[in-house]
């Protein structure tokens, strides 16, 4: 019996056994596993985009009902479209505002084809919904700078008469301080580590741009 181990993800053992007719036959145990263990299916995965959009030294954040976190507008890549694209439609929908990225990685000069806007940070983001189930967010995340000086909300969230959605300026301090914020329920909830983090991020970011 010979016994040969080679290293790849597996361990791989090949026991040659002996045949009558000259030639042994080799039991491949990698084989035998990946037979015999059953094949989960693939996460659902979507693609996202997020945008923190930066006013002085705030940043946008709101009672997201679904998910019960403080956080910055975004939603669902449509089809055809790019994050950038997304990321901006999201912001306008949601509260009326019109932003521009600002940009966080140096754009290299290529004549020959088009370029967008890389995201700052791309998070793998863990959802559960009663339509998908467990499943994935891909979210592309951008920095947004506040195109004029109005900063009352005027799109669709901020004028339906939903008690459980709310929407705040949450300052340099407040993120640093992890400060928690009341919920439309009553309760006192500071944003998610991600949000507090890259919050802080978007103001040093945009502001010394």
């Amino acid at each position: 019996m010979l016994v040969r181990w080679s290293y790849s993800r597996l361990i791989t053992i090949s026991i040659r056994t002996p045949s009558p007719w000259g030639e042994g036959e080799t039991f491949n145990s990698a084989r035998l596993f990946r037979n015999s263990v059953p094949q989960l299916p693939p996460m659902i995965r979507h693609f996202t985009a997020t945008g923190f959009v930066v006013h002085g030294d705030a940043t946008l954040l709101h009672w997201h009902k679904k998910v019960r976190e403080w956080l910055p507008p975004g939603g669902h890549v449509d089809p055809n479209e790019d994050p950038v694209q997304t990321t901006i439609r999201e912001i306008k929908e949601e509260t009326g505002f019109d932003v521009e990225i600002v940009p966080t990685q140096p754009i290299l000069s290529i004549g020959n084809l088009d370029q967008i806007f890389a995201p700052h940070s791309i998070m793998i983001e863990d959802v559960t919904d009663a339509q998908h189930g467990q499943h994935q967010h891909i979210d592309h995340i951008y920095f947004t700078r506040l195109l004029g000086s109005n900063t009352s909300l005027i799109g669709e969230l901020s004028v339906q008469s939903d008690p459980n959605t709310s929407w705040l300026w949450a300052t340099l301090a407040d993120l640093q301080a992890g400060k928690s914020f009341k919920t439309p329920n009553g309760d006192n909830r500071p944003p998610p580590e991600d949000v507090l983090k890259l919050g802080i991020a978007a103001i040093h970011h945009v502001s010394n741009y």
